[in-house]
């Protein structure tokens, strides 16, 4: 673990008193600001500081994309967004609802005509994950000549068409309200966009549309359903854990290791206390700063196998759900190749009464199981199902995950991956047969795993 980041402990029973979360929340704080700067106001009543992002040069015109809802008080933030709008001198042309969970391509087309109906300079999106990442593609679908969504999805495409214009275009600016907190949407290049037909969630990776501004007001968590609140929580572990296991070897490993021990430590926190009280107003900000970093670690490395599944999963489960119940399995797959993350993760959980053996005399894929188990208890005590087959997935899900693996357009999840499957050549090029046969034999191992829950289903690479 990094020095100055340790968290002390009393355990009682299962749970646990921590007793440094002060010291990790200024961590978070400091690190949130630090990333965004000015750009971004988060904390309880933030929504109060919207005039602050006028940024009149673009003019006052504004197209406001309220999300579809899931707190009793979104309603109520939407107004008072519209007010502060308004007061800052702003003309709201027209409001235009967004995402459903998901985001379908189809709400995505539907927003991204009105964007262009009234040729908006400013676009506000006030809502969860959905509705953000479905603004996004929707500007860059209304600013840029394809108007086949197809085009973007990948790594840098927005980009390339962009640099292909010479200049000759902007982005309306967008300001991104978070409602919700889990997938860091509001802070991230990463648009989730589902074709419902499939049941396959595609994405854009871009650093072009990471909205200029961003608010986060904690008060819109305080009304949400228990579920949405843990979904998005272990989205945001998913997140930092991701990072952390693919950055391995990397320049910037030390940098998320730090985000995901701070990160990790104060959802799993936030998880103790939210359990027994889903208005828990400091467990809240534990969870909102802690998914925030989750949202820093994927602007600094990339997620893989845990978000890769999830994309197949959107008619059986939550994104957050599918993350939590995977990534147990893919530690144990990995787990030659990340001591380190998993050391820190293991020390997590041992902490918090979830491992007790002595994870410094454990190695390789004794070591993953045994953080992977301890994770899996952390589930079952929180009422989360800890295997794929508890939710229904079966043989025709895991054709579709191996199905989307040999995409080209998800293999940004597999690059990323601390152990890459991606096999080639003696000319650096790509031998698609050999990674086709890796991602078959591999991640099928994987998912059978996960479906089971028994570990020994696992091939390790190489085996």
């Amino acid at each position: 673990m990094s020095e100055g980041l340790i968290i002390k402990t009393m355990l009682v029973g299962r749970g646990v008193l921590f007793m440094g979360v002060f010291a990790y929340k200024q961590s978070a704080e400091s690190m949130i600001k630090a990333w965004k700067g000015g750009n971004y106001h988060f904390g309880y009543n933030a929504i109060s500081r919207v005039g602050e992002f006028s940024d009149r040069e673009r003019g006052p015109a504004v197209v406001v994309v309220p999300g579809w809802g899931s707190g009793k008080k979104l309603g109520f933030f939407v107004d008072e967004v519209m007010m502060s709008l308004k007061k800052a001198g702003f003309e709201v042309l027209d409001t235009v609802k967004g995402a459903r969970p998901n985001a379908p391509r189809e709400d995505v087309y539907r927003v991204a005509n009105q964007i262009s109906k009234y040729g908006a300079r400013y676009v506000v999106a006030v809502g969860g994950g959905s509705t953000i990442d479905a603004t996004k593609a929707a500007i860059v679908l209304s600013s840029l000549p394809s108007d086949n969504i197809e085009d973007y999805f990948g790594v840098g495409k927005v980009a390339e068409k962009v640099k292909a214009m010479e200049g000759e275009m902007r982005f309306p600016t967008m300001l991104a309200i978070q409602t919700a907190a889990g997938s860091a949407a509001h802070l991230t290049k990463y648009a989730n966009v589902t074709d419902p037909l499939s049941n396959q969630k595609k994405l854009i990776i871009d650093d072009t549309i990471v909205p200029p501004y961003a608010i986060f007001d904690y008060r819109t968590l305080l009304e949400a359903p228990s579920e949405l609140l843990l979904d998005g929580a272990l989205d945001g572990v998913s997140h930092c854990l991701e990072v952390a296991i693919g950055a391995v070897d990397k320049p910037f490993f030390e940098k998320v290791m730090d985000i995901a021990e701070v990160g990790i430590s104060l959802i799993v926190d936030a998880l103790s206390k939210i359990t027994k009280d889903a208005e828990d107003k400091s467990a809240i900000e534990e969870l909102c700063l802690g998914t925030d970093l989750g949202g820093y670690s994927i602007m600094v490395g990339g997620t893989n196998y845990a978000h890769l599944f999830s994309f197949s999963l959107v008619g059986k489960l939550s994104h957050g759900r599918a993350c939590a119940i995977v990534n147990p399995y893919a530690l144990v797959f990995f787990a030659p190749a990340i001591e380190k993350p998993l050391r820190m993760l293991g020390e997590i959980f041992h902490k918090i009464g979830y491992i007790k053996a002595d994870i410094d005399s454990l190695y390789g894929k004794e070591l993953g199981m045994t953080v992977a188990s301890g994770m899996l208890d952390f589930l079952r005590d929180i009422g989360y199902p800890v295997t794929l087959g508890d939710v229904g997935v079966d043989e025709n899900d895991k054709a579709r995950i191996l199905s989307a693996a040999k995409d080209t357009q998800l293999w940004s999840k597999l690059d990323q991956a601390p152990i890459s499957l991606i096999a080639r050549g003696v000319n650096g090029q790509v031998d698609r047969g050999r990674t086709e046969s890796n991602i078959d034999k591999y991640i099928g191992s994987l998912i059978d795993a996960a479906i089971t829950g028994d570990f020994s289903r696992i091939k390790l690479y190489g085996e």
